[in-house]
């Protein structure tokens, strides 16, 4: 059975956000840290190369597949931050008052923090942290 390739590393979270070039990401990253670790009550640790976590909680799947991912996470990439949160399809209502963003599966795609409203992302985060505490 395959072995989940996204684990927490050693690698400072603070270090790899201060060397995101684009001054944009950088300061939404800088924010969504601050929204996550209130949230959570966690530290900030890198899952993998790219991937700022908080927290974590074990997944097990009827196929047998399990393993460890953050609760609460996201991603600086290229395009826009991809941040990753459980309960999305159920959202609706939320995502509607959110602002500017795409989503796919469990992701929400931001391009610039300020395109959305920070009160409501972080019910959002808040909705899935809940989510993954039933689980």
């Amino acid at each position: 059975m395959a072995t989940n390739k996204t684990k927490p590393t050693k690698v400072s979270a603070a270090k790899f956000i201060a060397a995101i070039p684009d001054k944009t990401m950088r300061s939404d990253a800088k924010a969504l840290v601050a929204l996550m670790r209130s949230a959570t009550g966690e530290q900030p640790t890198m899952w993998g190369p790219s991937i700022v976590g908080f927290g974590s909680y074990h997944y097990k799947y009827d196929s047998g597949r399990e393993g460890d991912m953050p609760v609460v996470s996201f991603s600086p990439r290229k395009a826009a931050t991809v941040v990753y949160l459980a309960g999305l399809r159920s959202s609706g209502a939320l995502l509607a008052k959110l602002g500017k963003h795409s989503t796919g599966g469990g992701c929400l795609y931001i391009k610039k923090l300020a395109d959305v409203d920070t009160a409501v992302l972080e019910k959002l985060v808040a909705k899935s942290i809940a989510a993954r505490a039933k689980a």
